[in-house]
Order: structure tokens, then sequence, then C-alpha cells
């Protein structure tokens, strides 16, 4: 079932960038994220509460809240970058070489988590690498 709502997270995105390109045209893009996120904030907060997601909050970590923070500043961080590459580039290379967030996050999560590196994670982020150094030069 994971692999379903990670293809719907893939589908997303990519609406997510042809809308944004759209919707940037001659916005600062630092205020066209503040929109974005407060949108999601809506969204997230609304799903949270109409699923009953806030009774667990009591019950979280400190390690949690760290970690959750440290989570979306780097959101924070990635959306900003992401809509002024968006601003002056093409959806088409961008968008990809964003996706290098892929073969980037296989390698963190070796070294961090101590996950195995298969062989064809392996040669899945090689390939994500190869593709996204085509898109780029």
């Amino acid at each position: 079932m994971w692999w379903i709502y990670a293809l719907l997270s893939a589908l997303f995105a990519a609406l997510t960038a042809v809308l944004a390109k759209v919707g940037i045209q001659g916005v600062n893009t630092d205020l066209a994220t503040a929109i974005r996120t407060v949108v999601i904030v809506l969204v997230a907060w609304g799903i949270t509460f109409w699923r009953g997601g806030l009774d667990t909050l009591p019950a979280l970590s400190r390690q949690n809240w760290l970690f959750l923070i440290l989570s979306g500043l780097a959101t924070g961080f990635s959306w900003i970058f992401y809509f002024k590459a968006l601003q002056l580039g093409k959806v088409s290379q961008v968008a990809p070489v964003d996706k290098l967030s892929v073969a980037i996050a296989i390698i963190l999560s070796v070294v961090f988590l101590g996950e195995v590196l298969t062989w064809k994670a392996a040669v899945g982020a090689a390939l994500i690498i190869a593709g996204t150094l085509v898109l780029i030069v």
C-alpha cells in the first residue's frame, strides 16, 4: 500500500511544480512560499483534527519535537530554493534536478540511519544522478 501513497505524492509533487510556475509569475518567491505554507498548515491541521490525530499530541517526546522541527526547517528551505529555481528556470529542468533529493536521501539513509544499500537502490540512485547530470549539462 505504501507505493500507492508514494505515487500519489509524486503526482501531487508534479502538479506542484506546474501550478507553482504559473503562480509565481511576477511574485516575490518568499511571499509565494509563505502563501503556500499557510495553505499547507490549514490543510494539515484540518486533516489532523478530522482524523483524530490531536489525541496523540501529548505523547510526543523531545526527540520527536526536535526532529520534526528540524524536518520542518529543511522543508521550508527546500521550498524557498525550489520556488526561486522555478522562477529562474524551466519546470522541465528544475523538477528533475529537485528529484536528485531521492538519490541524496538514499545516501543519507545509509550513512545516518544504517539502512542497507541494496544493489537496486544503488543502481536507482546512480541512474537518478546520471539523469540529473544529463538535464543540467
